[in-house]
């Protein structure tokens, strides 16, 4: 049973179009409405596999960080996602009550950030045990500290694409 193309499917089918011809047949497509629910499961699983990668080489490259396993190094980047959430979430309140104030609002939110690095070392050791080792102080602050600015490389990529494709559509293809 043989399928009718439309003219130009088949003409790309048998060879008989140019490649100019093909690039000057686009179609804008309606983008379809992303809902909140849709952007929140995207952000969390695009920063849970930032944050399996990081670990990870963390752990390749660093004696003081030790996972058991791939899978734990996966629930050990979900529960790092859900503290930093709640940290920057604390920093951010904290820093909005204190906005008056500049030298109350920088000490308290420093205090969030300096012993934030505990609660995660706490935390992690509460839930993995002997299993997850993160290190020493300096060695969670140095491993938040490029979970986030790894996360935020990756969004001002994503957003710089998405500037560029507006300005340019010709070089979608």
């Amino acid at each position: 049973m043989t399928q009718e193309l439309p003219a130009n499917l088949s003409s790309i089918q048998n060879g008989s179009i140019t490649e100019n011809e093909m690039t000057s047949e686009k179609k804008s497509v309606a983008v379809p409405h992303t809902t909140r629910g849709q952007m929140i499961f995207f952000s969390w699983t695009k920063d849970v596999l930032i944050y399996v990668v990081v670990l990870n080489l963390f752990v390749e490259y660093s004696p003081q960080v030790i996972i058991d396993s791939f899978p734990l190094s996966i629930f050990t980047a979900i529960l790092l996602k859900v503290l930093l959430e709640i940290i920057m979430t604390l920093e951010h309140k904290v820093a909005d009550v204190f906005k008056a104030n500049k030298v109350l609002r920088i000490f308290f939110v420093w205090l969030i950030l300096f012993s934030s690095k505990f609660l995660i070392l706490e935390f992690v050791n509460i839930v993995f045990g002997e299993h997850v080792a993160l290190g020493k102080f300096w060695d969670v602050f140095l491993l938040a500290f490029t979970l986030l600015l790894v996360r935020k490389i990756i969004q001002w990529i994503y957003q710089g694409l998405g500037k560029s494709e507006r300005t340019h559509p010709e070089i979608a293809g």
